[in-house]
């Protein structure tokens, strides 16, 4: 792994080194991706599909090579099961929508789990409350993993859809989503698997998972800001309406109705970022370079080192909870730390000591309240890491958590 390649390592943060393990917020960009960025703005800014010029022809092609490698990447059967969108988040509304639309009515359900970032929660309460149908809840056991049997009790006639994350953001932990799919469509129930903390980390293959949709961002995956993805099986995507309207997923339009474009352009309403898309298409090139499998195992790797570095801390009489110790994870993991007389440390106050040592984490709830709640917390801290972290990152952090717990113990 080339930490070269990243120039934001070499920045500064109170004079000191940073150490950025706020990968699971979003990553940083290599040097490849951000010369893409300009480099599409100097030599083929023009908007793409509706252009005979040369420089819309040019973009066009850019922008749906990047589909191509985003449906390589992830094992889809054709580009045309990509779209486009602004992040997981606008992915997750623009499906909620369009199912509600096809398929929801007064008394059915959506099933979710307890760990959803309110990205996969938030959505499917707008979608219940407009149709007068029910979220479900699939509940956490005491070592935080789902409960599956409490999950096939949940399933029934009128489930429309089930919506859950591979890796949780706040846990890490990686889910049994094959497993979920599995019960959901022997009940012929459809899945959307919420990506955005497992695609950047471990190999997906939608064909083999089987799952029905897929989302997740590129921003989290060493490309730009702004886009995401929506993978749906062909079938699927032909039978939902769009969720949005206006110029390119239009096939005629007249006052007396309009009839929509064909499969991916249906659901990319106006213009898409096709220099982001480029960008993105150089990302997923970086990756494969790598090897989902190699950066994997290295991730793994650097997962063991980091636990072991905190349980070997002196704690100087706190106490030190990590959350989903034993569960496999992927690129995240979040504690809290107790103090001498056993009240909690606020992650805020530990976050902030860490930021003066130059070491970047994340604190809060993490956009999943309702974990918080079914932990009894306020927040945790979270660490999170990507390809150009290692150990030295790690032994700085554990070395700066220790000073900070000095000073709060």
């Amino acid at each position: 792994m080339n930490r070269s390649d990243f120039p934001i390592l070499q920045e500064t943060v109170f004079r000191k080194p940073l150490i950025y393990l706020d990968n699971a917020a979003t990553a940083q960009k290599p040097r490849q991706v951000l010369d893409a960025i300009v480099y599409a703005y100097e030599h083929f800014n023009a908007n793409i599909h509706r252009g005979v010029h040369h420089l819309s022809q040019v973009a066009t092609m850019e922008h749906e090579a990047a589909r191509k490698k985003v449906a390589d990447f992830i094992g889809a059967r054709s580009a045309n099961e990509i779209i486009f969108t602004k992040g997981t988040t606008d992915s997750i509304n623009m499906l909620a929508f369009s199912l509600g639309e096809l398929c929801v009515q007064e008394g059915d359900n959506i099933i979710v789990s307890a760990m959803e970032h309110h990205s996969n929660i938030v959505p499917w309460q707008m979608l219940c409350q407009r149709k007068k149908a029910h979220l479900q809840v699939i509940p956490l056991k005491v070592d935080l993993s789902l409960d599956l049997q409490a999950f096939e009790e949940l399933l029934n006639e009128r489930t429309r859809l089930v919506s859950v994350a591979h890796v949780s953001n706040v846990l890490g932990v990686i889910n049994p989503v094959k497993q979920i799919i599995e019960a959901a469509h022997k009940r012929g129930v459809p899945v959307c698997i919420d990506g955005a903390q497992s695609v950047p980390h471990m190999s997906v293959n939608v064909q083999e998972l089987d799952c029905d949709f897929l989302v997740f961002s590129a921003h989290k995956m060493y490309g730009p800001t702004g886009l995401g993805i929506l993978y749906g099986k062909e079938d699927w995507l032909n039978r939902l309406p769009p969720a949005e309207g206006g110029g390119e997923m239009i096939d005629h339009v007249r006052w007396e109705g309009t009839t929509y474009n064909k499969l991916p352009y249906k659901f990319e309403a106006g213009t898409p970022d096709f220099n982001g898309s480029y960008a993105f298409g150089r990302a997923l090139d970086y990756l494969q370079q790598i090897g989902q499998k190699t950066l994997e195992d290295y991730e793994n790797g650097l997962m063991q080192t980091l636990l072991s570095s905190m349980r070997g801390i002196r704690l100087n009489g706190c106490t030190l909870s990590i959350y989903a110790e034993q569960s496999p994870k992927a690129g995240v993991l979040s504690f809290n730390v107790y103090n001498r007389q056993n009240a909690l440390i606020h992650p805020y106050d530990i976050g902030m000591l860490l930021d003066q040592q130059g070491v970047a984490i994340r604190t809060g709830h993490h956009c999943a309240e309702p974990l918080m709640d079914w932990l009894g917390v306020p927040g945790t801290v979270r660490v999170s890491f990507g390809l150009y972290n290692d150990e030295n990152d790690i032994q700085a952090f554990a070395a700066a958590l220790e000073k900070s717990l000095a000073m709060l113990a």
